[in-house]
């Protein structure tokens, strides 16, 4: 089995190849990555004492590809993740549009023309943003729940399920990787390769590079211990948003069986990957934890929301679960300890990624 990761030198393709690497050592990687994260170099040695190759590379570029060799299975963990991305005054709308789906097409024309299969690492930001935004919330315990109210479709007890609405808006970057979603499943139907969907919730993990827009969980941990501005933004200012966290290591015995499965129609090609409601935690629960892990600290408080905030967003899983026997290993507070853990031993981690 020969498998090409896509943004291999990001948090998430780096620690994919690292965990097939230890889990199935005769497994063929190979990566591609345009290093343009300040950081990612840093993966890319590690990634080559594995034995894991990482091809210099550009997916926004078609010929980049060209010099690839053919390949069973990509997988792409290649995108810019920020819900802001475009709109924020610092980063470009159509490179959002160029990296999230252009990027897209030019992976597919490449399993068009090798036969290989797709495996797409999607987002929750699929999902509607007026009716996230507008949910009918109290707190408990320092963080929102969803008051009981009418009945919204796709909304439960355990989280936004698939059969919740993705009418726009759903932010750039959300619309980005809907329209990459279709296209995906319309290039496997049209050129008959398998295309399997992962609508993933917050990716976290020792090692990543987080920001406030994206890496939430990684950034809120390392920022505490190195004593750094911290806010709360948006809603009553008191850290109350409430997200799921999912390692990215629990992300590889799923892809193993969907890659087993190949073409396979009985399955549904789309479906929420995440910690689920198990492992949702608000900012006011993790500033909670930091301070019982490394002593407590102030944190400001800001009530003014950003575009595209939502004070509650959990992903419901259930179809993972009951479609392939899958449910995460790796609970909410063992990913918090091994951020901390790598914090301690990477004093000014965050300061490797800033631009």
């Amino acid at each position: 089995m020969r498998v090409l990761i896509t943004g291999a030198c990001g948090f998430v393709g780096s620690t994919l190849a690292r965990t097939w690497r230890a889990r199935t050592p005769d497994i063929s990687l190979i990566g591609v990555d345009n290093f343009i994260r300040p950081g990612s170099e840093i993966n890319r040695a590690a990634l080559k004492s594995l034995d894991v190759p990482v091809t210099h590379g550009d997916i926004r570029q078609a010929s980049d590809f060209e010099a690839l060799p053919d390949v069973d299975w990509v997988i792409d963990a290649a995108a810019n993740p920020s819900v802001l991305a475009g709109v924020d005054g610092r980063t470009s709308s159509r490179q959002v549009v160029e990296h999230n789906l252009v990027g897209t097409l030019n992976m597919l024309e490449y399993c068009r023309r090798t036969g290989a299969g797709f495996v797409l690492l999607s987002t929750s930001r699929v999902y509607s943003i007026p009716p996230l935004a507008g949910l009918r919330v109290r707190v408990e315990d320092q963080a929102f729940v969803p008051s009981p109210e009418a009945p919204i479709a796709g909304l439960s007890a355990r989280g936004v399920s698939e059969a919740f609405s993705t009418e726009p808006p759903v932010s750039l970057y959300g619309a980005t990787k809907l329209a990459s979603e279709t296209l995906a499943l319309e290039y496997g139907a049209a050129f008959g390769f398998p295309v399997w969907i992962n609508r993933c919730g917050v990716l976290a993990g020792a090692g990543q590079f987080g920001r406030p827009d994206q890496g939430i969980f990684a950034f809120w941990i390392h920022s505490w211990r190195e004593g750094a501005p911290l806010a709360y933004i948006g809603f009553d200012g008191r850290g109350h948003q409430v997200r799921d966290c999912l390692h990215p290591a629990d992300l590889v015995p799923l892809i193993e069986r969907q890659m087993a499965e190949g073409a396979s129609p009985a399955r549904p090609r789309v479906m929420n990957v995440s910690g689920g409601i198990s492992s949702a935690r608000s900012l006011r629960q993790i500033s909670d934890w930091c301070a019982r892990r490394f002593g407590p600290r102030p944190v400001r408080e800001h009530a003014e929301t950003r575009p595209f905030d939502v004070p509650w967003m959990v992903l419901d899983a259930e179809r993972a679960r009951t479609s392939w026997g899958w449910t995460p290993a790796m609970s909410a507070d063992a990913i918090f300890e091994e951020i901390a853990a790598h914090a301690e031993r990477h004093p000014g981690w965050l300061e490797l990624s800033r631009p």
